[in-house]
């Protein structure tokens, strides 16, 4: 039987998480947090702009009997999309067809989202239940990015339970190499206009000799 929720981080911190808590000293610290309303269970701006960026998720289900297993999810930036205060919603692409994520959640809507920013050292993790909708090909269509070349074959719906953010402690940074390209290729156009200027200059000071 499940712990009673009595907050919303309860989603996570079950009655063995607080007993652990308690015995390596940090039980008072999140109580107070769920004194004070405890973690977010709907979307606000802060989780939209987030979302608005993300192009990669990681997607965690289980088995009936507790087996885990982490999905990797990608496509463009926003592909994320948010349908209400409480549900968010992308298009499943074709992929190796094993079917695992699917499979398990046909027996155990329980998942989690883990969204990381490497580049500004940031993450979210958000709780819920999810289901696979495979039969209503204008929501499928609805949620495909435009231009994008994958084959959509369904399309997952999270309804959050509740969120929340990390520290940036130990996440390590890294950039996209799009971004990295286009910062390089600005720096060196950026340094052939400052040749091109020098250049003109030494000219200018070599016709007035």
């Amino acid at each position: 039987m499940s712990d009673a929720q009595t907050y919303s981080s309860d989603v996570a911190f079950t009655s063995a998480v607080k007993s652990i808590q308690s015995r390596k000293g940090s039980r008072v610290a999140y109580a107070h947090v769920e004194q004070r309303g405890g973690w977010r269970t709907e979307i606000d701006a802060d989780l939209a702009a987030f979302l608005a960026q993300a192009d990669s998720l990681y997607f965690a289900t289980a088995t009936a009997d507790g087996q885990p297993y982490i999905q990797h999810r990608g496509g463009p930036t926003g592909f994320v999309r948010i349908l209400d205060r409480n549900t968010l919603a992308f298009a499943d692409y074709s992929g190796n067809r094993q079917y695992i994520t699917q499979g398990n959640l046909s027996e155990n809507p329980k998942a989690n989202i883990f969204l990381m920013d490497y580049a500004h050292r940031r993450r979210v993790k958000i709780w819920g239940e999810a289901r696979v909708v495979d039969d209503d090909p204008a929501l499928l269509a609805s949620l495909m990015p435009a231009g994008y070349k994958a084959r959509p074959e369904q399309v997952v719906l999270f309804k959050i339970s509740a969120w929340d953010t990390n520290c940036p402690q130990h996440i390590p940074q890294k950039f996209n190499a799009a971004d990295v390209a286009a910062a390089l290729a600005s720096r060196d156009a950026r340094i052939m206009e400052l040749e091109a200027e020098l250049a003109a200059l030494n000219g200018e000071s070599a016709s007035a000799r």
